[in-house]
C-alpha cells in the first residue's frame, strides 16, 4: 500500500498529516480495517485521514494539548454523546459502525473512528463568494445549531461544566509565562485573573447564573462545526462536548446569526450572559497562543481574535454576582 503524499485537494501534506496517516493505517489494520488509498481531510489541531476506499475517518491528535487519560475521557464522552444523538435520529456525523465505539491507542496517541460522509458544497466554497456568502452561511448554520440545542438537552449522562475552559487553559497560561507569544507581562497578569473569574463561575454555575439555560452542548461552535451533504446537514467534532449556557455555543458569533438562532429556537438569548461568554471564549483564544510553537502557523490565523481581546473588556469578578 502507498500512503497519500497529498490531501483531498492535492496540496502536499505536512510532515505532522504524513505521520498521521501511518498512525491511522497501522491503527486501522489492527482492527482488521485495510485502507488502500488513505488521503488527508484535514490537518491542524486534529489530522482527519479518510481510509479510502472504505467509509471510515480516522481522527488523529496532532498536538499534546491535555495529557494522554484526559483525551481518552475526553473521547468517550464524546462517542457516548455523539453515538446517543445518532441512535435517536439527530444529524450527526456517526461513530463508525466497522469499529466499536471507543477510543483507539496506536503509537502514542488516541484516535477515535467516525463514519465517511460525502461533504458537498465545503467551507472553502463559500469562502471564495466574499465575506458576505461566508456570514450568510453561518447565520443559516446558527439556526440549526438550535435543532441540535433541542436534541442535546436529552442527553441523560453526567458532562464536565465548561471544560474547554476549566481546566483546560490552566496549563496553557501557565506555559505562556514560560513562552509569551508577544503577549506583556500586564496581559499575562489580565489573562490569569480572568482564569481566576472563569474558575469561580464553574465552581458555582447556578449561583452565579441564576436562571440561564444550562445544559449540555456541542461545546466548541455548532455553527462552524456542520458538513453538507447531499442528505442534509450533519453536526460533527464534538470532542469539547460540555455543560454550560447555550450562550456558550454562540459565543463570537455575527449578530445576525445570534438573531437567527433566537428565531429559530423561539426564545431569546441572555445577551448579557452572552457577552461574558464571548469574553471567556476570547480568553480562550489567548490560551491557544501555548501552541504556537508546535503550529507556527495557528499564530497569524489567532492574530485578529487576540486583538480583539485587547480591545473587549475583560472578566473581572463583578460577573459573578450579575
Amino acid at each position: 500500500m502507498t500512503h497519500s503524499q497529498s490531501d483531498s485537494s492535492g496540496t502536499s501534506l505536512s510532515e505532522r498529516a504524513e505521520r498521521a496517516v501511518g498512525i491511522a493505517v497501522r491503527a486501522a489494520r489492527r482492527l482488521g480495517l485495510r485502507a488502500e488509498d488513505p488521503r488527508v481531510l484535514h490537518d491542524m489541531f486534529n489530522v482527519l485521514v479518510h481510509l479510502a476506499p472504505l467509509p471510515v475517518v480516522v481522527r488523529v491528535p496532532s498536538l499534546a494539548l491535555v495529557p494522554a487519560a484526559e483525551l481518552a475521557a475526553k473521547q468517550r464522552r464524546e462517542l457516548d454523546v455523539v453515538g446517543w444523538l445518532a441512535d435517536s435520529g439527530a444529524p450527526v456525523v456517526r461513530p463508525s459502525p466497522l469499529v466499536p465505539r471507543e477510543p483507539v491507542e496506536c503509537d502514542g496517541r488516541s484516535l477515535v473512528f467516525w463514519e465517511f460522509v460525502d461533504e458537498r458544497e465545503p467551507m472553502r466554497e463559500a469562502a471564495a463568494g466574499g465575506l458576505e456568502a461566508l456570514e450568510d452561511r453561518f447565520v443559516e448554520q446558527s439556526g440549526w445549531a438550535a435543532e441540535l440545542h433541542t436534541a442535546l438537552a436529552g442527553y441523560p449522562g453526567e458532562l464536565p461544566v465548561l471544560s474547554p475552559l476549566v481546566p483546560t487553559l490552566a496549563p496553557l497560561l501557565a506555559a505562556l509565562r514560560k513562552d509569551p507569544q508577544g503577549l506583556t507581562t500586564a496581559e499575562l497578569d489580565r489573562a490569569e485573573q480572568e482564569y481566576a473569574v472563569v474558575e469561580a463561575l464553574v465552581a458555582d454555575l447556578p449561583g452565579c447564573l441564576p436562571g440561564a439555560r444550562v445544559q449540555p452542548l456541542h461545546g466548541d461552535g455548532p455553527s462552524y462545526n456542520l458538513l453538507r451533504t447531499a442528505d442534509g446537514h450533519l453536526f460533527s467534532d464534538f470532542e469539547d462536548v460540555t455543560r454550560g449556557p447555550v450562550e456558550w455555543d454562540l459565543a463570537l458569533v455575527a449578530p445576525r446569526a445570534v438573531a437567527e438562532y433566537e428565531r429559530a429556537s423561539g426564545r431569546p438569548l441572555d445577551h448579557a450572559l452572552l457577552d461574558i461568554m464571548e469574553r471567556a471564549r476570547l480568553l480562550q483564544v489567548v490560551g491557544a497562543l501555548a501552541v504556537v510553537p508546535s503550529m507556527p502557523e495557528l499564530g497569524p490565523m489567532m492574530a485578529p481574535t487576540i486583538d480583539l481581546w485587547r480591545q473587549r473588556a475583560p472578566l473581572t469578578p463583578d460577573v459573578l454576582s450579575r
